[in-house]
């Protein structure tokens, strides 16, 4: 009698043991990446960071703060730039060893990236019930592994504070409608002004109250300033602030605004001001109209995701540093791909060009536009589309971002879990 045929297993996902292990590759291969991905930032040896110490020294000796320069091969002069509230709170450091400062800069950085990248992605991974640890531990990584989160460690940069500052009041404070919503986006402004365009979003998005306390934040901490160093803080607010020269080419790749993208078009030439405050206007008003449409939405990490993009833009001077916003436009990206109906053909077309993006926008963002290109030292036009492009590829992703970053409509609680 012959044998029965033996039915093969049935195909199951039920495999703990197998996703362990693929988990596992994955997070180990990204880390085993992001040591190649920072090595051209060691040149930068902490560049930004000696500069404020030296400037505080310079301070210090009795010498006129913003009388501090630094020459720099690239870029010429460098100056002291920043306002007096972030002097005030650079100097203590300045007490301390320079590798003492190095290390709590770089600490303070890498929790900053941790904890708001868990604000950030935590939402998406409970609602879609994906694996929390996982999830978490890949974003952490990715966050790392970015240009931005790079340049801003290995220059020794700030910008993750005022992150932390930005996101903690838009993301918690003003949607739960504490009293104390607008502080942080307040003192981020009057540590580094570019922040000041959040406050234009809190009022757009008639959010009056937590508007009036940022503006009055950024106000009494420039005041307090200016009670502890009058002269300095004089000099900034009447001279240095306008004075763009002070902080570097505009034309040099490194600066991804418009202005900057204008400039590479017109070195060694500057470019007129009449077109580029006309794009201002335009891009200011798009963004912040698509901005208040998503808050409106109920959807605040896409309201200020858009207006960080629109600060980035218009500002004269945006170096790759600054360029934080487009981390949360991805988790926007995916989660939107994620909430897509799987059953329709429409559905399935929307998730592909979502992933798509999202992917596209991580990895423009990983390889960057100067940590793995030589521009050379001299002004030069960009003289071909190719160069045009990756010269210039933070502002053309930004300007595609405004215009097509999805609004994610909930009709489940979108509020972020608690800071706790």
């Amino acid at each position: 009698m012959p044998a029965e045929p033996v039915a093969p297993p049935a195909v199951t996902d039920d495999d703990p043991g197998g996703r362990t292990v693929r988990r596992l590759v994955t997070v180990v291969a990204l880390a085993a990446v992001l040591p190649a991905l920072y090595l051209p930032g060691r040149v930068h040896d902490f560049f930004d960071l000696k500069i404020y110490m030296r400037a505080m020294d310079w301070w210090a000796g009795g010498h006129p703060l913003y009388d501090y320069v630094q020459p720099d091969r690239v870029q010429g002069a460098l100056y002291f730039t920043y306002p007096p509230l972030s002097a005030l709170l650079l100097r203590p450091f300045a007490l301390l060893p320079l590798g003492a400062t190095v290390a709590i800069f770089t600490i303070l950085t890498g929790i900053g990236v941790m904890v708001t990248t868990r604000w950030l992605v935590l939402p998406v991974v409970e609602r879609h019930h994906l694996p929390r640890l996982f999830g978490l531990t890949v974003a952490v990584l990715l966050a790392f592994a970015v240009e931005s989160t790079r340049e801003t460690i290995t220059f020794g940069q700030i910008n993750m504070l005022l992150v932390v500052l930005i996101l903690a009041d838009l993301l918690f404070a003003v949607p739960q409608g504490r009293r104390w919503a607008g502080v942080g986006v307040g003192l981020a402004t009057a540590l580094k002004l570019y922040p000041g365009i959040f406050i234009l979003y809190l009022l757009v998005t008639r959010r009056w109250w937590a508007a009036a306390v940022a503006a009055a934040t950024a106000a009494l901490a420039t005041l307090l300033a200016a009670a502890v160093a009058p002269a300095d803080s004089w000099r900034f607010w009447t001279q240095e602030l306008w004075a763009t020269d002070r902080v570097g080419r505009t034309d040099y790749t490194g600066n991804q605004s418009l202005f900057g993208l204008l400039s590479r078009i017109t070195a060694p030439e500057k470019p007129s001001q009449l077109p580029w405050l006309l794009l201002v206007v335009v891009v200011t008003g798009f963004g912040l109209w698509r901005a208040a449409r998503a808050a409106r939405a109920g959807d605040a990490l896409a309201g200020l995701t858009l207006t960080g993009l629109v600060g980035g833009l218009v500002s004269p001077i945006t170096w790759t540093h600054h360029l934080y916003w487009f981390i949360p436009a991805v988790v926007v990206l995916v989660d939107a791909a994620l909430d897509t109906d799987r059953g329709a053909a429409e559905g399935v077309r929307q998730r592909r060009w979502l992933l798509t993006l999202a992917v596209g926008t991580a990895f423009v963002i990983i390889y960057g536009v100067v940590s793995f290109q030589d521009w050379g030292v001299a002004p030069a036009r960009t003289d071909n589309p190719g160069e045009f492009v990756a010269r210039n590829a933070y502002v053309l992703l930004s300007l595609l971002l405004l215009a097509v970053l999805p609004t994610r409509l909930r009709r489940r609680s979108a509020e972020p879990p608690a800071t706790s």
